[in-house]
């Protein structure tokens, strides 16, 4: 079982795997975007410390998840099944 469909929301696990086929490839704006709120979705908050200085990869997608401190799960999941569909026009 996915990480997502653990949550019981089908459309959530079903834009979980539907995000990894779309036609072309999100900008890593809409990447960093896309890990949030997913993250916020299964796991609401980020307790995580935050990476270190050469990991700059770890610490953007750290500050993306943090940027969506006390947003519900829910709200999460529905802003993240909403990016995947408009990724997908």
């Amino acid at each position: 079982m996915s990480d997502a469909a653990s949550t019981g929301n089908t459309a959530f696990a079903n834009a979980s795997e539907e995000v990894k086929t779309l036609a072309t490839k999100p900008s890593n704006t809409q990447l960093l975007e896309l890990y949030a709120l997913f993250k916020q979705g299964i796991f609401g908050d980020n307790t995580a410390e935050r990476p270190g200085m050469f990991d700059i990869q770890g610490k953007a997608k750290w500050d993306a998840w943090t940027g969506k401190k006390g947003m519900s799960k829910e709200e999460a999941q529905a802003a993240y099944i909403a990016l995947v569909e408009s990724l997908k026009n």
